[in-house]
């Protein structure tokens, strides 16, 4: 396979849940630090490329207004990152996404070309590879992922199946595991973690 570059990828911010565990709230709206929790995602990524979608399924417009593209999940239902992945497939022009949630806002300056990196040292190994998973050292990181978007009717299967299970997606194909410093994956997901 052809090495990849960083021109071959469209980055998606999944702010597309129900924030449960935040009353409801829409995660990516939250407020940290003066500003909505998204903006600081969006900060860090745009300084790596200028090719961003965002994936909403509430308050679309204030979304727009932060200057990237929105795209819902094609499925009903909030039916959790997966979804958003087949949506970014549909509407990216790229050959790869490159994935990471809207409630971590410690991503890595250099996110985007360590998982390039990452990849690109399987192919270059002659190995099969379709997928790089983040990973902290110790955990998988699945919702940090570098995906070949050619995946969209592997995916499409695996959903129409109710398979939701990120992992168990990623099982059914080569895939490699990129470290991070485990900082980056401290995300927010309650009152609690914003006081932190």
């Amino acid at each position: 396979m052809k090495l990849i570059e960083p021109d071959d990828i469209t980055v998606l911010i999944l702010a597309g849940g129900k924030g449960r565990r935040l009353g409801g709230q829409d995660k990516g709206l939250v407020e940290y630090q003066g500003r909505a929790l998204i903006e600081h995602v969006i900060d860090i990524m745009q300084r790596q490329t200028s090719n961003i979608l965002i994936n909403a399924n509430r308050n679309q417009q204030r979304y727009q207004q932060l200057g990237y593209p929105v795209i819902a999940d094609t499925l009903d239902d909030f039916q959790g990152p997966l979804a958003g992945f087949l949506a970014a497939m549909s509407a990216a022009k790229t050959r790869y996404i490159l994935t990471l949630p809207c409630d971590g806002p410690q991503v890595a300056d250099d996110y985007l070309q360590t998982m390039v990196d990452g990849f690109n040292a399987e192919l270059a190994n002659g190995k099969p590879c379709r997928i790089a998973v983040a990973t902290d050292g110790v955990h998988v990181q699945p919702v940090y992922a570098l995906i070949d978007a050619s995946l969209k009717p592997d995916l499409t299967e695996f959903l129409c199946g109710d398979e939701r299970k990120i992992m168990r997606w990623y099982h059914r194909h080569p895939c490699v595991q990129v470290a991070f410093a485990e900082a980056m994956f401290s995300n927010i997901n309650s009152p609690q973690d914003l006081q932190t």
